[in-house]
């Protein structure tokens, strides 16, 4: 057997490897999708699995109408665009001054974050200390102790670290201070590295929940996935039963997989003009010079 044809063969293996994975993550998407617009009679004979005989919009119909979904809506989107623009602020911020030899203190802020990494505050301190500072019940609970992350603040100075330091020199000689240069060499030559954790960050805003439980009471304040929880909790979707207006309620199960789709469109939107940041997000940081 030729070299050649030993290489198609392992390329056709991949290929068919990569498409089972590819169908294993795909297919639970579209079941979800297919529940989602079941009519009755397709919800009650369980024969479909990829896509219902009837179509049935009561479903969306029936959370669309409502304030609640939109009110949890509102509310992602602000932990979403508040809490990635503090995220990458902060990130940056603290990446481009321990990048920096000259900065007295670097090691020890350095230290500081990786403790972080090593060791968990643990959750009743952590809400102690919400507590302490009134942030309970607000959605800057969901912002301001999470406000960076380690590992991406450690994967962010790498790659400050790789920008040529006669760039920064050059800079330096043409009368540009540190906030000069920060704001006008690193962050415009750091763009694939802002792209690539502004999706990090806003994908994990968009799902914030085990902080959402902690810390916030009021429905009203509720992310898109905490009312998903209390909808699949609920089971019968209780929390609109005061805006049906005497009308026939959906099924549960397809007003739990609408709200599942509704909450993750979005993100599945954006994925795919995102995508090619997730490649050069797995090198950041791993070259230098």
């Amino acid at each position: 057997m030729t070299v050649k044809r030993q290489s198609v063969l392992v390329d056709a293996l991949i290929i068919v490897v990569l498409f089972v994975f590819a169908l294993a993550c795909i297919l639970p998407l579209i079941n979800v999708a297919a529940v989602s617009f079941a009519s009755l009679k397709d919800i009650v004979s369980g024969k479909f699995l990829l896509w219902p005989s009837e179509f049935d919009t009561q479903a969306y119909r029936y959370i669309l109408k409502t304030g609640v979904f939109f009110t949890s809506l509102k509310n992602t989107v602000w932990i979403t665009v508040v809490g990635t623009f503090i995220n990458l602020a902060v990130t940056s911020m603290m990446a481009y001054v321990c990048s920096r030899p000259k900065f007295s203190g670097r090691r020890f802020v350095l230290g500081m974050v990786l403790i972080t990494m090593l060791f968990n505050s643990g959750i009743i301190p952590s809400y102690l200390i919400v507590k302490e500072t009134g942030l309970i019940n607000t959605l800057w609970a969901l912002v301001i102790p999470s406000a960076v992350s380690a590992f991406n603040l450690l994967v962010m100075r790498e790659f400050f670290e790789s920008i040529h330091e006669s760039i920064i020199e050059s800079a330096t000689i043409d009368g540009c201070n540190d906030m000069g240069i920060f704001f006008r060499i690193i962050l415009p030559l750091s763009k694939p590295a802002l792209a690539t954790f502004t999706l990090f960050y806003a994908v994990g805003n968009w799902n914030q929940f085990f902080a959402a439980v902690m810390y916030l009471n009021k429905p009203g304040l509720w992310p898109l996935q905490i009312l998903l929880r209390q909808i699949v909790l609920a089971g019968q979707s209780d929390i609109y039963s005061n805006l049906a207006n005497g009308e026939a309620l959906p099924q549960p199960v397809t007003t739990q997989m609408a709200t599942v789709v509704l909450a993750s469109l979005p993100i599945v939107m954006a994925y795919p003009f995102l995508q090619k940041y997730f490649v050069k997000g797995i090198t950041l940081g791993a070259v230098k010079g």
